[in-house]
């Protein structure tokens, strides 16, 4: 299962290194662009409830694999697309299906996560970082050597490859019990437990889409609050983002034992309030290294938030249930950054940072209501 997480973090890494060569091809605007990378945003949120329900009825396994191949197949096209408008077309099919890999990976993984029974789900968002710094990383090497369609060819044919052989191991291997969400758990009092299950997703998907907020806030403001408002190098700047992804991937390779070892409960309480602290150190400080030290602590505070929330919403209302919870999640990275971007030209960007310090506040406190809700 990590393979399909990795596949998905590297797919999706290799196109966004490309994106200045795109934008540079069909001759885009700052605001076309824009548009045209929401067409992803777009497609993955419509594809996202819809996903749910062939998950349910077809099974996890087999759609996992068929919404990464269809990723693998769309991460090639951009390269040649050669107007706004084809671009914006072609990334609604990258976004279909990177939100349905997300949505069915993620409920093949909670049906694992209760065959293991331990909570390994923040091991396979590991995967996907992981897969995220290979894939930029790999992509970086490569800018100056391939071409921007060969780059994105090899990139997708790389994933078709890995998801045919992981696949053909998932298919065939024994299947894992299908989580039956909670509100069905019990045949008598099911109706009464329907709209208890509901609010406990809801908020489980308000704790990711407060996490995904924080996430995407600081992968895009990250750099430039280091060199315009901290005074750090281009290189310091880079250097402070790598050291918050290895931070957040190092977060989530230790979370399962950090989830036995503190229950997840106390887990996402801690960790939203160390991002918390974090965020308003890396904010507020008057120096390059504390500021780095600061967005540390918020990679390693939001690690586990994320796939936790996602986690506890599949237990609670199964497929559906990371459906909607990936949903809220997806929308909160997607309006992180603009929000920031707003508030940073009323108030300046410190400030405007500060409010993923709120909302980490709230990714932390949301678990506590729905474990007083059970």
């Amino acid at each position: 299962m990590t393979a399909f997480f990795a596949v998905d973090g590297f797919l999706f890494a290799a196109w966004v290194v490309r994106i200045p060569d795109i934008r540079s091809q069909v001759s885009a605007s700052h605001s076309a662009l824009g548009l045209a990378l929401l067409c992803v945003s777009a497609g993955a949120v419509a594809t996202m409830p819809v996903v749910g329900r062939l998950c349910l009825r077809y099974g996890s396994r087999p759609v996992t694999v068929g919404s990464l191949a269809l990723l693998s197949l769309a991460v090639p096209l951009p390269a040649h697309a050669h107007s706004v408008a084809a671009l914006g077309g072609v990334l609604l099919l990258f976004g279909a299906g990177y939100g349905g890999a997300n949505v069915a990976m993620n409920s093949a993984a909670v049906d694992l996560v209760a065959q293991l029974r331990r909570p390994v789900m923040p091991s396979f968002h590991a995967g996907y970082s992981l897969g995220g710094l290979l894939g930029a990383g790999v992509g970086g090497l490569l800018a100056t050597t391939l071409t921007t369609a060969w780059a994105l060819a090899l990139g997708g044919l790389l994933g078709l490859v890995v998801t045919v052989a992981a696949g053909v191991v998932l298919l065939r291997g024994p299947a894992a019990p299908v989580v039956v969400p909670e509100r069905a758990a019990a045949s008598s009092p099911g109706a009464a437990r329907l709209p208890q299950a509901r609010l406990l997703v809801l908020l489980l998907g308000l704790t990711a889409l407060c996490t995904a907020y924080g996430e995407g806030a600081v992968a895009d403001w990250t750099t430039l609050h280091l060199t315009d408002d901290v005074h750090a190098t281009a290189g310091a700047a880079a250097a402070g983002y790598a050291a918050y992804a290895f931070a957040m991937t190092s977060g989530r390779i230790a979370g399962t034992w950090l989830s036995i070892r503190f229950g997840q409960t106390r887990l996402m309480l801690l960790g939203g309030l160390t991002a918390a602290a974090g965020m308003l150190l890396a904010a507020l400080a008057p120096s390059v290294p504390l500021a780095v030290t600061g967005f540390v602590l918020v990679g390693l505070g939001l690690a586990n938030l994320f796939p936790l929330a996602i986690a506890r919403a599949g237990a609670a209302g199964g497929p559906q249930g990371v459906a909607l919870a990936s949903t809220l999640g997806y929308g909160g990275m997607l309006i992180g950054p603009p929000v920031i971007g707003f508030l940073a030209d009323a108030v300046g960007l410190p400030l405007a940072l500060t409010t993923v310090a709120l909302t980490a506040t709230l990714a932390a406190l949301f678990p506590l209501t729905v474990r007083a809700r059970r």
